[in-house]
């Protein structure tokens, strides 16, 4: 994508639908957001009239962040185009990416993909937001699985910044890279992952939202208590760190045998995955050893560590839970 105002297509306007254009409107680009179901009239304008209710709405709440405010909001909104899939043929052959966000049910993905093959342009991008299917099975429904992928958004999709992005084997290079330009544009932090169930976050999170479940079940502390240490402990630690970096911090051989020690002990759905003990195997610990899943060779650690120590103490300020020194309390007398 080359200029900022080109013209975007959402098809589907339900929750995610309507969080794309909201992330795109507010970086300042046109969008067109279509509904492809058909209804009557006045129906259809009755329709169209909750999602302008829904975008204020969302919009409200961005300025109650102070994210952009009141005139702001108004700009942004007259930067979408609602319409129906009869009026919508002129938009698509204008658009460089269509964002198809339906509902999650294979007949309804496979009628608009069925529609959109004719009605895009041949060299457009088209990118679904399934959470659902794999990129390789949707591919099959669409006219030139070449410009096909998987862009899974995460809600609320216009604050939070990663999308995740699959590709097919047919997928070309320049579908891949136009699609992570756009997302980039809407200042998106894309990631990319091959056709698997889960994706990235929803498969991590899956086991981290079962296991807290579980321990609720099972009397180990209270719901209360689980979200607590979730936010102040579990979260604020991988907000900064992600999860293979920090297993280099704390190394590799540590969470091998606290894995084997949770197997016995509770289940065997704690055992590490082969990839510790060969890294183990191969002296790939993490930070001690200068590898493990990153490369720290040639890298001032100390540095690096004061970075990330400096990034958590940010997070802990936002938050109001710095540690302060207290100055006025006098060392007790000897």
């Amino acid at each position: 994508m080359q200029a900022m105002n080109e013209r975007l297509c959402v098809i589907g306007a339900g929750r995610m639908g309507v969080g794309i254009t909201l992330s795109y409107i507010h970086a300042g680009l046109d969008v067109t957001l279509i509904d492809i179901k058909p209804r009557p009239p006045a129906e259809q304008a009755d329709y169209f009239a909750r999602v302008r209710d829904d975008l204020r709405r969302e919009l409200g709440i961005l300025c109650r962040l102070g994210l952009l405010d009141a005139a702001q909001a108004e700009v942004a909104l007259a930067r979408i185009r609602l319409c129906t899939r009869e009026d919508a043929e002129a938009d698509l052959r204008q658009a460089r990416v269509v964002f198809e966000a339906v509902p999650e049910r294979l007949d309804a993905k496979r009628d608009a993909f069925l529609w959109l093959g004719a009605a895009c342009a041949p060299d457009s991008i088209i990118a679904s937001t399934t959470s659902t299917f794999l990129v390789t099975e949707l591919a099959e429904l669409v006219q030139g699985p070449q410009r096909f992928l998987n862009a899974h958004w995460l809600n609320p999709a216009y604050l939070i910044p990663l999308v995740e992005v699959s590709r097919g084997p047919q997928t070309s290079e320049a579908a891949t890279q136009g699609l992570l330009a756009a997302l980039r544009l809407a200042g998106k932090k894309p990631v990319q992952c091959a056709p698997a169930a889960g994706y990235i976050v929803p498969r991590i999170q899956a086991l981290a939202m079962n296991e807290a479940a579980r321990m609720v079940d099972e009397g180990v502390a209270s719901a209360e208590d689980i979200d607590t240490a979730v936010r102040l402990g579990f979260g604020l630690r991988f907000s900064v760190l992600g999860l293979l970096e920090f297993i280099d911090w704390g190394g590799g051989d540590i969470l091998y045998y606290a894995s084997r020690y949770l197997a016995d002990a509770i289940d065997p759905r704690f055992a590490s995955p082969a990839v510790i003990a060969s890294n183990m195997e191969q002296g790939r610990n993490g930070l001690r050893d200068g590898q493990g899943f990153y490369d720290y060779a040639g890298m001032d650690v100390n540095a690096y560590k004061m970075e990330r120590l400096a990034q958590l103490c940010k997070r802990l300020e936002v938050m109001d839970l710095l540690p302060r020194h207290n100055a006025a309390r006098q060392p007790p007398a000897r």
